[in-house]
């Protein structure tokens, strides 16, 4: 086998949208980072149905909504 081609597997916390949190292990940053969700299953409408709304962190909903207000009519 060669040697040095395996990604480098760490432990991180992962924080969901409504503040619960857990531990697993990433290639993603290092070593304790902690991973702050804006979608997670909990709240995107393909997992819960469509009868929950995305929250809109930093106004990238609504930055959306607005750039495309006019397509279509």
């Amino acid at each position: 086998m060669k040697q040095n081609i395996h990604p480098d597997y760490h432990t991180i916390k992962v924080v969901m949208t409504d503040g619960s949190e857990y531990s697993t292990r990433s290639t993603w940053g290092k070593e304790g980072d902690t991973l702050n969700l804006d979608i997670d299953p909990r709240t995107h409408p393909a997992w819960t149905g469509g009868q929950q709304t995305l929250l809109d962190r930093g106004g990238r909903v609504s930055k959306f909504k607005n750039k495309f207000a006019n397509l279509g009519i």
